[in-house]
């Protein structure tokens, strides 16, 4: 689920701002690569997409978290819904012209601030199972952005880091519930 929601948005990216024009060559937007020292390495003239934060959106839970109701009416007693944000940093990486790191990096976040929600209508091309991605602008401050660059132990490049909100993870194993009914005793009233 997280491969094919990050998988979407680097296609969708590549769709829409191809490296030139006829629609050739490699894609602008990319992944990043591992050293040989674990250290990220992002490729030269692209824009990478880096996953690098997993987060459980405990916010938004059903009122009876172990049951879920089936598209044919029968209660099925299920594993909690997982909801997960992802952070996503987006890496604008032109080493012989800084200035199109920040064009490329200002033509993402102009893209995402037009679309911030992705659905099946809009986006036929979402999976099934990702029925809505929310985009959410995250701006960490300077200490917190010094932590993440450390951690990935490369020097600071242009960049923008990005919230997907709403990655559902399901149970779709869930046993039915027997169906229970009320029982009213009847109550004899005496004279």
């Amino acid at each position: 689920m997280i491969a094919t929601a990050l998988g979407f948005l680097k296609n969708r990216l590549n769709r829409t701002f191809p490296r030139d024009a006829a629609g050739g060559a490699e894609d602008l937007f990319v992944y990043p690569v591992a050293g040989k020292d674990d250290a990220v390495s992002f490729p030269a003239n692209a824009v990478s997409l880096l996953l690098v934060r997993l987060e459980e959106d405990a916010v938004l839970r059903d009122a009876d978290r172990f049951v879920l109701a089936a598209e044919d009416g029968v209660r099925r007693r299920v594993e909690p819904d997982v909801r997960m944000n992802l952070y996503v940093l987006f890496v604008a990486r032109f080493p012989e012209d800084y200035g199109q790191s920040l064009q490329q990096l200002s033509r993402v976040v102009s893209y995402f601030q037009q679309h911030r929600v992705f659905t099946a209508e809009d986006a036929p091309e979402l999976a099934p199972r990702i029925p809505r991605l929310l985009m959410e602008l995250m701006t960490p401050g300077l200490a917190e952005q010094n932590e993440l660059w450390g951690m990935l132990r490369v020097s600071y490049q242009p960049s923008a880091l990005y919230r997907l909100k709403m990655i559902v993870f399901q149970d779709d194993d869930g046993v039915p519930l027997m169906r229970t009914t009320e029982v009213i005793p009847h109550v004899v009233q005496m004279k």
